[in-house]
């Protein structure tokens, strides 16, 4: 089943790649960008610093971080060829090709050392992964000693009537413009059938301290449709 998923999953992607950051701004109602800058505050990135992007899509949060850091050297991993393929054309275009490294690979086995990296990331990517914990314990696996892991990602409004609202969109008008704007009906059916099986805040931080991490804060945006969450590796040399 898992493995059905996985494929489902896979062939979804590849084949949304083309209008993916188009149907991103009808899918957050075009808030993404505000969260990114909002997260990209809260992580405060140091020049020369290193970091890993996780299901990197088209690449905007691995662009953002490559800028915040200057120098340091910036991976991006989707196991979208499709969406890496976009994200180099963005990459080039911005001239960061030598400080970006795009792979195609597995969030839940990532082919990086213990301890690579002071920053690893993942953008509206962990609710289509088949074990959230395995992904969040491999990232803190990569992490260096003290560094952050950090999720934005859609999450569930808890009060109404903002929440009865918000579920009409996902559920009965976001397929619509999918079918519209990207020629893709059923695939932007899946996208809010994978939100209702997601953890909501409260429960995404427990997960987070159940892989490992520390000082973890959790931050609800625009009323809750997304949630940002950061955790800290312990410092061992401290």
């Amino acid at each position: 089943m898992e493995a059905d998923s996985k494929q489902h999953v896979h062939a979804v992607f590849e084949s949304i790649a083309p209008k993916y950051d188009l149907m991103n701004d009808l899918l957050s109602m075009r808030r993404h960008k505000a969260w990114r800058k909002f997260t990209m505050k809260k992580m405060n990135v140091q020049p020369g610093q290193t970091a890993l992007d996780l299901c990197c899509g088209t690449c905007d949060w691995t662009i953002a971080l490559a800028k915040a850091s200057g120098s340091g050297k910036i991976v991006g991993l989707d196991f979208s060829q499709n969406m890496l393929d976009v994200g180099a054309t963005k990459i080039k275009e911005q001239q960061l090709d030598r400080q970006i490294k795009l792979v195609q690979g597995n969030a839940m086995e990532l082919p990086f050392e213990d301890n690579s990296f002071d920053y690893v990331t993942i953008g509206f990517g962990l609710r289509n992964v088949p074990n959230y914990l395995q992904v969040l314990k491999e990232m803190e696996r990569v992490v260096k000693p003290g560094g952050q892991v950090v999720c934005l990602e859609l999450s569930k409004p808890g009060w109404q009537p903002f929440k009865a609202v918000y579920y009409l969109y996902f559920q009965q008008i976001l397929p619509l413009l999918g079918k519209l704007v990207a020629k893709r009906f059923k695939e932007y059916k899946w996208l809010p059938d994978s939100l209702k099986l997601f953890l909501d805040i409260k429960q995404l931080s427990e997960l987070f301290k159940e892989a490992g991490l520390q000082n973890v804060k959790a931050y609800a945006l625009f009323g809750g449709v997304a949630a940002l969450h950061i955790g800290k590796k312990e410092n061992t040399q401290q």
